[in-house]
């Protein structure tokens, strides 16, 4: 695809690139889920992944954390190569990107409190002070301050949702990972979550990659969207160009 330059004034940096993700391959014996994906982010960009199941959108988000290793490429998250980083690189990395799991993954004996000290457990260098203030903080960023001293059983579906993002916030990550950030919620309660997600991003400068089934939440975040095809990158570009593509295939998603 050409880009035409010629418009952009010559004393503007290019953005940082934060992802780099080149010829990234991942099998599980015969079931070839990734063939050859290739990926540049740049920092404060949201990408929104679609794709049918089992078209490998998990699997890159679980490779990129490194809880899955991918058989060949190259994949760099924020200077670092993820190949060559021990349990304890990975770790550190890992403090910088947040995961907003599908239910959320909270601990349902644990108050909401409880819930947003939990990642600061580590953080001996925090004083117990500063530690409310985050919790406070992060819950405030999704409208959830009334409910810091609550059961996630008392909270409805959308909250709980909102609760895992408040929890995933507090270490302040530069790069956020999303996997179905809308799945099960109502429409209002969905473009809450979307217009959330937006919010951070504007926030925070976060970086960010939202896998969803979820059209109406790709059009309210989405900076650039892929669209994943039996392990390649079938289609790239703006919700307003893959919704006007020639391909039916591609198309087919936005109807």
């Amino acid at each position: 695809m050409e880009t035409d330059n010629t418009d952009i004034p010559k004393n503007i940096a290019p953005p940082e690139t934060v992802v780099e993700i080149e010829h990234l391959k991942k099998s599980f014996g015969q079931n070839h889920v990734l063939k050859d994906i290739n990926i540049q982010i740049a920092r404060g960009e949201n990408l929104v992944v679609l794709g049918k199941s089992g078209s490998g959108k998990s699997v890159l988000i679980k490779c990129m954390l490194g809880l899955i290793e991918n058989d060949h490429g190259k994949l760099v998250l924020l200077g670092d190569d993820i190949s060559k980083l021990n349990n304890t690189g990975l770790n550190l990395l890992r403090k910088k990107v947040g995961f907003l799991f599908q239910s959320g993954a909270l601990y349902d004996s644990m108050t909401v409190r409880e819930n947003l000290a939990f990642p600061l457990r580590d953080s001996y260098d925090i004083p117990k002070k500063e530690k409310t203030r985050l919790i406070e903080e992060a819950l405030n960023n999704v409208g959830l301050d009334d409910t810091i001293d609550k059961m996630p059983a008392e909270l409805s579906g959308g909250m709980r949702k909102r609760l895992g993002l408040a929890r995933t916030l507090i270490l302040k990550p530069e790069i956020m990972l999303y996997d179905e950030p809308t799945t099960g919620l109502d429409p209002i309660t969905s473009k809450e979550i979307s217009e959330l997600i937006l919010a951070i991003q504007k926030k925070h400068n976060t970086t960010s990659i939202i896998i969803t089934h979820d059209i109406s939440c790709a059009r309210i975040t989405a900076d650039r969207m892929l669209v994943f095809k039996e392990g390649y990158i079938e289609a790239e570009g703006t919700f307003s160009q893959l919704e006007k593509s020639k391909d039916l295939w591609v198309r087919s998603f936005f109807e």
